[in-house]
This record gives structure tokens, C-alpha cells and sequence, in this order.
């Protein structure tokens, strides 16, 4: 999201109480739209298919179907998607604009093929009681998403923020209108529906990145050569992706917590709503994490590493440290206090909000651990949000190392405690890896000074 700042400062200029609003709901809307029109995308789509897609069945396994092809997406390319954005900042800097666009294309040509195959090997071994058409649906919905994906983190790279959320608006739109044209044809019709307004909009994605970069060279792997995407990016991305969704991996294919769905495919009543629902809750948090380390963060990063590179005064050099060190400090306590105030007034209104859309009391529990859990998250993101700055992929690997075998173990011990401690696994692992990447981030800046100086030499 670097970049991202320069706008929200002129927003913050103002020095009004409008123009402050202003800046923490546009950063609100660009770093949770993507997330919060897909959950929308979906309950809005299995609402709108109640009383015409029947049995009401066969919405549960349209949902189902696209959350997995989600999750496999995000996992399949989160390794691709740091370590292409990486390459493509490091060829920028060299001025190779040109090498962009054919590697662009080499990178979809490769995460298509191998996430085609994947996904073709999955809808013929693993679906074969389901018709033709939903396999072949299947199997091009991997590879799509995946694009999507790598085409959304390359064109944050480009400061194309408000055209993402456009983006994201109008393709889930699409693919609400497109699902609810085809609902007579059923779960095909409905899994149809979600996949081509996710193609229109990757589409329009990719005319966004050509008009950008304009292909003059034939299609490139270049970036795919030895030593030119790091490992330790490939590797912290599929397990930040790993990690965050463990648990509910572990729900879905405990049999005790979850029931089958649609061939191998298994969701978990009691426990899938909650967590989604708590992912709204951190859209305050959010913003406040993009507001401060976009702006102030990035502000004395930058003049501090342009002091070392001109050769500053070693005075001014300390004093840029220790003010990105207390703005990382301000930045966290900003960040858990929007979201203890969010999360007492989720406490307060939760049992009416509940009634009021029609939601069991009995997930009330779940969705307070869910909520304070997701919190925890948007803390971690800031940690490691520092470390991509500072360019420390090891602590990266490290953190998302820990966090995958947490939240893997704790949540399966949090099975055999009993449906009271259902979520405290993914709440105490996000917990435990965030003040480890605190005391990280502590030790780090300790050393910063050192450590820059010995890498200038």
C-alpha cells in the first residue's frame, strides 16, 4: 500500500474535524472494500437465491464452493504475490520499465497453468458425482482467482487504490446480478454468475496494468530466474495465507465440528458465520493502520534512510530513528484503541444487531472471541508491515512460521476443550505471534542504526 499517503495527507491538511473523517474513511473503504464486498458479494447472493434455488441446499454449497476456491486461491498465490511485487519495485528502481509488462504476463501465465492443473486434477478425482458443467467451473476458478489476486497487489503497487475498490465494487456487483439471472440453472447457475463477474472484473484489472505498462517484449519468466524473486517472500506470503486460515481448516475437516457439503468439500455451521461476520468489525482499524503508517511512519522512513544514503549528520539520522520508532509505538496504541472502542460497542448492541438480522444468540460468544481475534490480526499486520519496510523477510518467515503451527495446534486443542473454547485457538495464536513480532520489532529498532550502517558498507 505504499503510496497511498500522499493522499491522505492532503486530506489530513485541512486541519478540520471533516477533513480527518474524511481521511480515515477513504483509508477505511480502500484497505477493507476488497474483503468486505466479497463477504457482502456472497450473503447478499445466497439471500437473493432463497425460495428460487431449491433445495436451499444447493446455496449452501454454492457459498461453500466459492469460500474454498477463495481460500486455495489466496494460499496457492500469496507467496507469488510478494515476491512479484518485490521484483517488479527492484526492476523499477533499475529503470527496466519495459521488462514489466512481459513478465506481468509470464507470472499470470504461470500461476494459470499451474493452478489450472491443480484445479482441473481436484474437479476430475474429487467431484465425480457433479455435472460436467460445475467441474469445468471448478477448474477455471482457481486459476482466475489467483490472477485476480496478483492483479490486485501489482496494481496497489501502481497507487491504483480508488480504482481497486471501483473495481471489486462493480465485479462483485456483477457477479450478484449475473448469479441472480442464473439462478434457475441452479448451483451451476449461481457459481456461473460469481465467476463471470469475477472475470469482467479481472479483465478490466488487466486493461488498467496494460494501459500502464504497455507490452513491447513477447511474454517473459525472467522473474522466475535463480536469485530473482526472494525465497523468503515466496515462502512468508503462502504462509501468512496458511496461517490465517488454519483454524477454519481445522473446523471444516474435524467431524465433530462440520458436516459434508458438497463432495469432499465441509463447512461448520456453528463456527463459519461468526468468523466472517467478525471480519466486518476491523474496517475502523484498518484505517487507522493505513492513516498512520502511510503517512507519518513513511514520512520519517523516508528521510531517514535518505539521510544515510546523502551521508546526513549522525544527529539527524538519530532523531528520524527514534521518531519512526515512536510513530510505529502511536500507531499500535491508536489502532487497539479504536478497536477496544469498537469491540465494547459490539458487546453493547450485539444481541439486538443479531435479532435485528436474524442471527442465533448462541453465535454471540463466538463472534466477540472472532472480533477480538480479528483485532489481534490487524495488529500483526502492522508488525509485519514494518518489517516489509525495513526489508527483514526472515522475521517475515519467522512470524508467519509461528502463527500457521499456532493456530493449527491451538485450534484443534481448542476441539477437544469443548464448544466453549471454540476460537480462543485462532485468538491466543494471533496473540502469541503478535507480541513475538513486538519484541522483534523492539529488537530491531535497537539495532537499526547498526545494521544499516554495516549494509551501506
Amino acid at each position: 500500500m505504499a503510496g497511498i499517503g500522499f493522499e491522505l495527507r492532503k486530506l489530513l491538511r485541512s486541519e478540520s474535524y471533516l477533513g480527518l473523517l474524511r481521511a480515515y474513511t477513504y483509508a477505511s473503504i480502500i484497505s477493507s472494500g476488497p474483503w468486505v464486498f466479497s463477504i457482502l458479494g456472497l450473503i447478499i447472493t445466497g439471500i437473493l437465491s432463497l425460495g428460487v434455488v431449491l433445495p436451499n441446499a444447493l446455496i449452501t454449497q454454492f457459498q461453500v464452493t466459492v469460500t474454498y476456491l477463495i481460500m486455495s486461491s489466496l494460499v496457492l498465490s500469496g507467496g507469488l504475490q510478494l515476491g512479484f511485487t518485490r521484483w517488479v519495485a527492484d526492476t523499477l528502481f533499475a529503470k527496466q520499465r519495459e521488462a514489466v509488462a512481459p513478465a506481468f504476463l509470464g507470472v499470470l501465465l504461470v500461476s494459470t497453468a499451474v493452478a489450472g492443473a491443480i484445479g482441473w486434477l481436484v474437479a476430475l478425482l474429487l467431484f465425480p458425482r457433479e455435472s460436467n458443467f460445475f467441474r469445468v467451473l471448478l477448474a477455471g476458478g482457481l486459476p482466475l482467482l489467483c490472477n485476480i489476486w496478483i492483479a490486485t497487489v501489482f496494481l496497489s503497487g501502481l497507487k491504483q487504490y480508488r480504482a481497486i475498490v471501483a473495481l471489486y465494487a462493480g465485479g462483485y456487483g456483477l457477479s450478484v446480478l449475473l448469479a441472480f439471472m442464473l439462478r434457475p440453472w441452479k448451483l451451476e447457475g449461481l457459481l456461473a454468475g460469481f465467476l463471470g463477474g469475477q472475470f469482467l472484473m479481472w479483465t478490466a484489472m488487466m486493461w488498467l496494468v496494460l494501459r500502464n505498462f504497455p507490452p513491447t517484449r513477447p511474454i517473459s519468466l525472467v522473474c522466475f530466474g535463480k536469485g530473482r524473486m526472494f525465497p523468503t517472500l515466496l515462502l512468508g506470503g503462502t504462509l501468512y495465507n496458511l496461517g490465517v486460515w488454519a483454524d477454519k481448516l481445522v473446523f471444516w475437516f474435524t467431524p465433530q465440528t462440520s458436516s459434508a457439503v458438497i463432495g469432499p468439500l465441509r463447512a461448520s455451521t456453528i463456527y463459519d458465520l461468526p468468523v466472517f461476520l467478525a471480519y466486518l468489525c476491523v474496517i475502523p482499524g484498518m484505517g487507522v493502520f493505513l492513516v498512520k503508517f502511510e503517512t507519518d511512519f513513511v514520512e520519517w522512513y523516508d528521510k531517514f534512510y535518505t539521510a544515510v544514503r546523502a551521508g546526513g549528520a549522525l544527529q539527524d539520522i538519530a532523531g528520524f530513528h527514534d521518531r519512526m520508532q515512536d510513530t510505529v509505538r502511536e500507531g499500535i496504541y491508536q489502532i487497539i484503541k479504536v478497536q477496544a472502542i469498537t469491540l465494547l460497542a459490539l458487546y453493547t448492541f450485539v444481541g439486538p444487531l443479531f435479532h435485528a438480522i436474524g442471527i442465533s444468540d448462541l453465535y454471540i460468544p463466538l463472534f466477540l472471541v472472532q472480533a477480538v481475534a480479528a483485532s489481534f490480526q490487524v495488529l500483526l499486520l502492522a508488525v509485519l508491515n514494518v518489517f516489509f519496510y525495513l526489508d527483514r523477510r526472515r522475521e517475515v518467515v519467522l512470524i508467519t512460521a509461528l502463527l500457521t503451527v499456532l493456530n493449527l495446534a491451538l485450534s484443534v486443542l481448542s476441539i477437544h476443550l469443548g464448544a466453549e473454547y471454540f476460537g480462543y485457538g485462532f485468538a491466543v495464536a494471533l496473540l502469541v505471534t503478535l507480541l513475538a513480532g513486538l519484541l522483534l520489532v523492539q529488537r530491531l529498532f535497537r539495532r537499526l542504526e547498526y545494521q544499516t550502517f554495516m549494509l551501506q558498507g
